[in-house]
């Protein structure tokens, strides 16, 4: 994308009727009110100092060097996902907070949208060289309103010690794609093998918040073929029998024989300690666990692969508030920080980044401050001892995580997905209780309990 048309594009920001259509969003002020830019966003998960914030400096270097008047801060939002959603939405309703730019996670785009608290920007933002699956998470009623900052996807990690030491051949389990089924076998193998410490095969996070609808999205998506919750226009859009399938693919998965007790009670925090403890053997987690994880194994210890059937898409996506007074220069800022070097820094400190020439093109690097700075692990050491490739990139981002994300299933896309988010959750707790219901009881009151949350 040229520059012209890109400042073309941004400046459509200030007469967004022409741009969009109309009825897209208000229109914005007519000048500029110059001053402090306010991103909002979760935790950076590379650390204190992370390449969020080093982003942000560069630009603000950039904008000190042209006398723009322009400066950026970053606020980072405290508690879950869940509870940084909430705040948002508070703030943005109330005013109460003046946020020039939102990081939204993936699924908040049409809540966002629909409730015209972000503005919509041009298409033109989104290139062909940010990866499709991804790119459709920015979008809401056939407009765009976000540009993905980073992405996500579920991965397998596993003890690839343990699984040698059990007499396991091929230890390498990302050559080929990898089965359920297959799995299972796996996991028997390391149950016989009982390393000292270990206690049960895997670990996941199931606790009542996000993570089990991830997980149950998972499974569900892997029992029944374009499988779906919602249809495009975000009403209620399954069946029973589709639900029974996913509820008895899900049970499978979390019987007592292979998961971990604490799985049921566990976050990302706490199931990624227990995998780096050695109390299981393999781990349902996300991209950043892979730098963590190799602050404390080695690579003759720890492997990482696909997930067996379908991996849920997770990331956060950079919207412009719909009161911010900044608005074409927020959308500048936004330019930036998705641009294709900002997305290379990205994922050389452990994100996954949203464009495919991080991943495949060699002469593309960092130039950004220490984005290779890490992350503290669980053991809390420091030393950068993640793999990389000959280019600099983690290692297993090109032939692992690159197709992992083409690949990956989305959540129910709604302007509801709070109230699913939370009736999912609710629902699925049932079948981690002392009596859970038959599967097609459980999916009958799933099936109920989603049509009042969403209904078709």
């Amino acid at each position: 994308m040229g520059v012209r048309r890109l400042l073309a594009g941004l400046g459509c920001l200030l007469l967004v009727a022409a741009c969009t259509g109309g009825g897209g969003s208000r229109s914005g002020p007519a000048v500029e009110v110059p001053g402090e830019i306010v991103v909002a966003s979760g935790r950076d998960v590379t650390g204190k100092n992370g390449i969020r914030e080093q982003l942000i400096d560069a630009w603000n270097r950039q904008q000190d060097k042209a006398n723009t008047g322009y400066h950026a801060r970053l606020v980072e939002l405290p508690g879950s996902a869940d509870e940084q959603r909430s705040q948002l939405l508070g703030a943005l309703q109330s005013g109460s907070a003046s946020y020039d730019v939102v990081n939204l996670d993936v699924t908040w785009v049409p809540e966002f949208a629909a409730a015209r608290l972000v503005r919509a920007l041009p298409a033109s933002m989104i290139g062909g060289d940010v990866i499709k699956s991804v790119a459709s998470t920015a979008s809401w009623g056939g407009k765009v309103y976000a540009v993905p900052f980073n992405s996500d996807v579920g991965l397998l990690y596993y003890r690839r010690d343990w699984l040698a030491r059990a007499g396991v051949q091929q230890t390498d389990l990302s050559r080929s794609p990898l089965t359920w089924s297959q799995l299972d076998a796996l996991m028997s193998d390391v149950n016989d093998l009982d390393p000292k410490g270990y206690e049960k095969a895997w670990t996941t996070q199931l606790a009542g918040y996000e993570g089990r609808t991830v997980n149950a999205v998972e499974a569900f998506a892997s029992a029944v073929d374009d499988f779906s919750l919602t249809g495009s226009d975000g009403h209620y859009d399954a069946t029973v029998d589709e639900l029974a399938q996913g509820v008895a693919e899900l049970r499978r998965r979390t019987e007592g024989a292979y998961l971990l007790p604490d799985a049921v009670h566990s976050d990302e925090a706490a199931s990624m300690g227990d995998f780096a403890a050695g109390r299981t053997a393999f781990l349902r987690h996300w991209p950043y666990a892979y730098r963590t994880l190799f602050q404390t194994f080695g690579e003759q210890q720890l492997g990482v692969a696909p997930l067996p059937g379908r991996a849920v898409l997770g990331g956060q996506n950079l919207a412009v508030t719909e009161s911010s007074p900044r608005a074409r220069k927020a959308a500048e800022l936004i330019a930036y920080l998705t641009g294709k070097q900002s997305e290379r820094c990205l994922l050389d400190a452990g994100f996954a980044a949203t464009r495919t020439s991080a991943y495949r093109d060699d002469g593309l690097r960092c130039t950004t401050g220490t984005s290779s700075a890490p992350s503290a692990s669980p053991t809390g050491e420091r030393a950068d001892s993640m793999p990389r490739d000959a280019a600099g990139r983690p290692k297993y981002a090109r032939p692992i995580l690159l197709p992992a994300l083409r690949d990956a299933v989305q959540r129910p896309r709604t302007p509801l997905y709070g109230a699913f988010t939370q009736t999912f959750t609710a629902q699925l707790g049932a079948l981690f209780g002392d009596s859970p219901p038959e599967d097609e009881k459980l999916a009958a009151d799933l099936d109920t309990a989603l049509r009042k949350a969403l209904p078709d």
